[in-house]
């Protein structure tokens, strides 16, 4: 029992899976503080009000914040913009760089037009002689 345990979580999946939470919690810190420290600043340079949470209208007595939807819906936006912008772009790219190019490992055929392996000199489709 405890070796099919041990095999579970040494296997590569549940560590990087680890890894990746410890990181996406400290890179979180990061983004957020991003947003308020330097985002939310340029909103509210433009439209002269950074916090909307003392929005809100009443209705048959109850009290509903919608300044505070607002807030979390914003915070969002710009987090996921950055996030995007500043790492999932950035990493695409240099993994665009660095992909190896797959080399062929199939030809088509002259006569039937199928799928033959590179070496092959006869077509075991339609027994043709390839050149």
């Amino acid at each position: 029992m405890f070796r099919g345990f041990r095999d579970f979580v040494l296997r590569g999946n549940v560590v990087d899976l680890a890894v990746g939470v410890v990181i996406g919690a400290a890179f979180g810190t990061v983004v957020a503080a991003f947003v308020k420290d330097l985002l939310t600043p340029i909103i509210a340079a433009v439209a002269s009000k950074p916090d909307f949470s003392s929005f809100y209208f009443e209705w048959n007595g109850a009290k509903f914040l919608y300044g505070d939807f607002l807030n979390a819906i914003i915070s969002f936006l710009l987090i996921a913009a950055a996030v995007y912008y500043f790492v999932v772009l950035p990493v695409n790219s240099l993994m665009k760089r660095f992909e190896k190019q797959a080399l062929p490992d199939k030809k088509k055929c002259p006569e039937c037009q199928s799928d033959i392996p590179i070496e092959a000199h006869k077509c075991a489709f339609c027994t043709s002689v390839i050149a």
